[in-house]
């Protein structure tokens, strides 16, 4: 079960495992893990492959999604997520950091650290969610140039490129850049910010062959849809980047005001994960049974107490 037992360890790379899963029929659903415990439970509740959200990561660390952070802060997180599940993984590359020499720089970074996947954006720096006003988009020669880059410094990983310019250019400009991107070597393509269910029909229809990515996000620009009607309209993938996080924080925030208010966490107890279903979940037992010397663990029967 755990990263640590050799017989676990996938002999493939997590890039080719990545390319495997989506060519297999039917949509590949890529739910976001903010942490390698959230990788865990996504795993458990049957997913077999993972998403990393750069607006996820920013807000765990108390940032906005502006392109702060930096390749190694990320890798970090890759490195947790990809150990904790073993499962394949793609990454928010936000504008790959740099130029080119900086995305390949950030294609080898994290394909060592062990992602399956990584998407590159058309934005400039500062660069902004997909989902919000104003973005700034880079000249379509640049980022078919960033492309280039990426796919050429791969080994396995899956490059996808992100077009953020529906809003400014027009979806007509969106699929333009997209072209230009595919003959620049990626292997998908991820329209973002799309507004309407028709525009996402003339991206598949102007896109013919091309894998494609679609973004789930709550409380955005694109209509609410399944990931079953995204695969009835031709979308070989989908995400749902921050729901975890999301769901997480609304927890915490809840937990917090408990507290503030009892002086104690008695009125939270029902929602909390137990200190049995943490230990199953990251495997303690497991951990401890490749060490003769610890003692295995048993939890305290609180309900008793």
């Amino acid at each position: 079960m755990t990263y640590l037992i050799a017989d676990d360890l996938s002999l493939e790379s997590a890039g080719r495992r990545f390319r495997k899963a989506l060519n297999e029929p039917g949509i590949l659903r890529l739910p976001g893990a903010h942490n390698g415990q959230a990788a865990l439970q996504a795993k458990a509740a049957g997913f077999g492959a993972l998403y990393l959200s750069g607006a996820a990561m920013t807000a765990s660390m108390g940032l906005p999604d502006l392109g702060i952070i930096t390749v190694d802060e990320v890798a970090f997180f890759i490195r947790q997520i990809a150990r904790a599940s073993g499962l394949p993984l793609l990454v928010d590359g936000d504008t790959g950091y740099g130029e080119a020499l900086n995305v390949m720089h950030m294609v080898r970074v994290f394909e060592e650290a062990g992602a399956g996947a990584v998407h590159l954006e058309d934005q400039l720096l500062p660069k902004k969610c997909g989902h919000l006003n104003d973005k700034k988009i880079a000249p379509a020669a640049d980022m078919a140039a960033k492309v280039a880059a990426a796919a050429g410094a791969a080994r396995d990983l899956v490059v996808i490129a992100r077009t953020d310019a529906a809003a400014s250019e027009g979806l007509e400009g969106a699929i333009a850049r997209a072209k230009l991107y595919v003959e620049a070597g990626a292997d998908a393509v991820f329209p973002e910010a799309l507004t309407s269910v028709e525009m996402f029909r003339e991206v598949r229809a102007a896109l013919p062959g091309v894998k494609l990515l679609a973004n789930m996000t709550e409380f955005g620009r694109t209509p609410a849809l399944t990931a079953q009607e995204f695969q009835e309209l031709g979308y070989d993938m989908v995400i749902w980047p921050v729901s975890s996080l999301r769901v997480a924080n609304k927890a915490q925030e809840r937990l917090y005001a408990a507290l503030a208010r009892d002086g104690a966490t008695t009125a939270m107890l029902p929602e909390m994960q137990t200190r049995q279903e943490l230990y199953d979940t990251i495997g303690l037992g497991t951990f401890e049974a490749l060490d003769r010397t610890i003692a295995a663990s048993v939890a305290p029967d609180w309900a008793a107490v």
